[in-house]
């Protein structure tokens, strides 16, 4: 069965750090890219970062220069530095086939004081 297992989410004050980890395993093949949305309550689903299979990685505005994404095969992370409140969301893992995209089942992330 295809699955995208993500972890790593957690509650953090303002100004703290989080890694985001994602694995495909089972019936995915030939992934062109991975990589993360989130989705706060009340808003849609928005691009936080991709990586591509060669590697070339994509930011959303909101986390350049916080945010750093790496991997982009059947494994992909998300290092999160400088977390403000509005980072606070739902993080949802990314892989993107010829034929399907796969979501994860979503990780949790609270940033508050």
């Amino acid at each position: 069965q295809a699955q995208l297992v993500e972890s790593g989410g957690g509650l953090v004050q303002p100004g703290g750090s989080l890694r985001l980890s994602c694995a495909a395993s089972g019936n995915i093949v030939s992934i062109t890219v991975m990589g993360w949305y989130r989705q706060a309550p009340g808003k849609q689903r928005e691009l936080v970062a991709t990586i591509t299979s060669g590697g070339s990685p994509n930011y959303a505005d909101s986390v350049k220069g916080r945010f750093a994404i790496s991997g982009g095969k059947t494994t992909v992370y998300l290092q999160m530095n400088s977390l403000e409140p509005e980072d606070t969301a739902v993080y949802y893992c990314l892989a993107v086939t010829d034929r399907y995209n796969y979501w994860g089942q979503g990780t949790q992330v609270t940033v508050s004081s």
